[in-house]
């Protein structure tokens, strides 16, 4: 299914980007690859043997040069992946964060997902055919303690995805949106994927991740849930939302009973 298709994939030097990477050059996928950490861009890249560039999607510009610079490398783009993003915390709650943390998660988030659709998407409707991917989180469904930044970016981004879906789907147009929830990457104060520091076997590596995906894809899946629970709580979420929130507040307190965490990487351990 993904042999000989031409694939952008955003944040692709570490992480779930990096491990889904691997597993698209394993299935024979043509890869186009950026990330803002350049070193570890170009070292990914020559390791699959891809094509690349750094860029900082913040900024509009610089995704339509990446866009433009996988469209002349590859011939054209199949599928875009939009897996960048990143996450700082808030942890004395939604006020406490200054303006500018928020718009770089509403920019990183929802906006380049959007714009990148907005460049590719012309090319696939005209030949009637193309996947739109946005990586988002558990936390756009459910939402992530400490971290409303975080959460509110990626509530938006599952809507955008829905979206997408709904508005082209009957024009050859496949969308998918993942949502995990913890992952063994930097993001969250691991060394690598494989890091065996992970405290319990909810907290998946980024291969499971990428391969969960790719079964996704596969199978033709618009949600893609790597956690099975996280499917469970979203569907308690919606049957009742005040008991939900009950429980996550109860969560919150058990987490912070011993003080505010000093960051997500100890967060994540407590929850």
């Amino acid at each position: 299914m993904l042999a000989g298709r031409r694939v952008l994939l955003t944040g692709a030097a570490q992480g779930i980007g990096r491990a889904l990477a691997d597993r698209l050059a394993a299935e024979g996928a043509r890869l186009f690859l950026t990330d803002m950490n350049g070193a570890q861009l170009a070292e990914t890249a020559k390791a699959l043997g891809a094509g690349s560039t750094p860029a900082d999607l913040r900024d509009p510009e610089q995704i339509a040069g990446l866009v433009a610079q996988a469209e002349a490398a590859l011939g054209g783009i199949d599928m875009l992946i939009s897996n960048a993003g990143f996450a700082r915390g808030a942890m004395d709650g939604p006020c406490s964060v200054p303006d500018d943390l928020w718009q770089d998660s509403w920019d990183v988030h929802v906006m380049a997902h959007l714009r990148a659709a907005r460049l590719v998407l012309p090319a696939m409707r005209a030949r009637g055919h193309g996947w739109l991917v946005n990586v988002a989180s558990a936390a756009g469904l459910l939402s992530q303690i400490g971290d409303a930044p975080y959460s509110a970016s990626k509530h938006a981004a599952v809507s955008l995805a829905q979206s997408l879906a709904i508005e082209h789907g009957d024009e050859g147009i496949h969308v998918s949106v993942v949502c995990p929830l913890y992952v063994a990457t930097p993001l969250l104060g691991y060394a690598d994927a494989e890091d065996q520091t992970r405290p319990n076997d909810r907290v998946l590596t980024a291969d499971d991740v990428a391969r969960s995906v790719i079964e996704g894809l596969s199978a033709g899946k618009f949600l893609i849930v790597p956690h099975p629970e996280a499917a469970v709580f979203a569907q308690r979420r919606a049957a009742d939302m005040d008991r939900w929130i009950d429980g996550m507040r109860r969560l919150r307190r058990e987490a912070f009973a011993d003080g505010p965490p000093r960051d997500l990487t100890e967060l994540h351990r407590k929850i």
